[in-house]
């Protein structure tokens, strides 16, 4: 049985109070085709373009092993120069993904392809960071720490997207003390036997082509897969509701201290532990067999 998916509504553009009285309100996903045809980056941002200017850069890399207590916060697993991880992408498919880079910062000419949307939100205007994929990689799902409103753009080829709603979250068998579901479900693919919870979830999903740009509300779990190697961009602004600020307060101020504390004093066993709850406390919740 596959997940319970519903296609994300689509424009091909939108006005800045439509934008925001009918999805920045309803806090309701939507893809905006067009939005970035006037950016230079529209017709500049190829993993080849990148290549060529940000080569000699040396990347962080992620592949998708599960979490394991000897893991940082967001640690890389692995280094490399930015031109032969290009090269790594379009020669094969690999694991490796870039997350959360900077790489404006490193070559700051690419603050100059795109522009800062006037769209009905009050955009954070730090540097954006970027994110690369190659083909058939996956980002766990999970939600932001800091529970942003993001705009996500994508570049180069096509990317999928689940997403599902915060009410969806007794569902997804949501790891405590932490931002992420079970690692070992396959959600492209998921075994409904042995995660039953997952058949009563209702998401999301759309295919992210050259150009696209995805709104994601605040809370809301997000699955990707890179259908071909590409690249993507996210710009966030802070979360509306009170109780989402006070929830990304909790996140960053105190969650992620303490989930690493625990890492620390026990070790693989408080992973392990963790993974556990997330199965009791989900079919507890549900009254579904262990």
């Amino acid at each position: 049985m596959a997940l319970n998916l519903t296609e994300i509504e689509r424009v091909k553009t939108i006005t800045r109070e439509d934008f925001y009285n009918n999805y920045v309100k309803k806090q309701k996903p939507v893809v905006i085709e067009k939005l970035t045809e006037d950016w230079p980056a529209y017709n500049k941002w190829k993993l080849n373009y990148i290549k060529e200017i940000a080569g000699d850069k040396i990347v962080p890399l992620y592949d998708d092993r599960p979490v394991t207590h000897k893991d940082g916060f967001n640690e890389a697993h692995a280094k490399m120069k930015m031109a032969d991880y290009i090269d790594l992408l379009q020669s094969k498919p690999t694991n490796y993904r870039i997350f959360l880079y900077n790489l404006m910062k490193e070559v700051p000419s690419l603050k100059g392809d795109f522009k800062w949307p006037e769209i009905g939100l009050k955009l954070v205007k730090q540097l954006p960071m970027l994110f690369f994929g190659g083909e058939n990689s996956k980002v766990f799902i999970h939600y932001d720490i800091d529970y942003s409103n993001i705009l996500h753009f994508h570049f180069h080829g096509k990317k999928r997207c689940i997403l599902f709603a915060p009410d969806q979250t007794p569902y997804l068998y949501k790891v405590p003390h932490a931002l992420i579901s079970r690692e070992d479900i396959d959600f492209d693919n998921p075994d409904m036997q042995k995660w039953p919870a997952l058949q009563y979830a209702q998401g999301l999903v759309a295919d992210l082509q050259h150009g696209e740009m995805l709104y994601m509300p605040e809370g809301y779990w997000h699955y990707m897969k890179y259908i071909t190697p590409g690249f993507s961009m996210s710009l966030r602004a802070f979360p509306r509701k009170a109780g989402n600020l006070a929830k990304a307060v909790y996140n960053i101020v105190i969650m992620r201290y303490f989930d690493n504390m625990m890492r620390k004093l026990k070790g693989q066993a408080w992973i392990d532990y963790k993974n556990e709850q997330a199965l009791i406390r989900t079919h507890k919740n549900l009254n579904l067999p262990l």
